[in-house]
């Protein structure tokens, strides 16, 4: 029996999985808020946040809750090895042309470069 199952799925049928309003262009259409403007959705949640605050239940970072927040997002960023890397490579460039740069320059202070005599 667990052929006949088998032979009816692959019959092309789609069995009940496709949405309303879907193209077929990647996805189903969008409704309700996510198909508004970005403007649109902006004011509603201003207004929802507006509200909140009135109420007073609007959630507020205080300084712990934010330094734990930044720093679970330095532990992210530093998961990628090679986003790291290049951060690192950048730094020891600027380091090294700054370097250069002052060596230049008291270079250029000591040289005895005097016009006139």
């Amino acid at each position: 029996m667990a052929t006949s199952k088998d032979s009816s799925s692959k019959g092309g049928t789609s069995g009940g999985n496709t949405q309303k309003g879907s193209s077929g262009s990647g996805g189903p259409a969008k409704r309700g808020f996510a198909a508004m403007d970005e403007n649109q959705q902006r004011e509603i949640a201003s207004k929802g946040g507006q509200a909140a605050h009135q109420k007073g239940t609007a959630h507020e970072f205080d300084s712990e809750e934010a330094r734990r927040a930044g720093q679970k997002g330095g532990e992210a960023v530093s998961r990628d090895r090679e986003h790291m890397a290049d951060i690192g490579r950048k730094g020891g460039e600027s380091r090294q042309s700054a370097a250069r740069n002052n060596k230049e320059s008291a270079d250029d202070n000591k040289g005895g470069r005097q016009g006139g005599k």
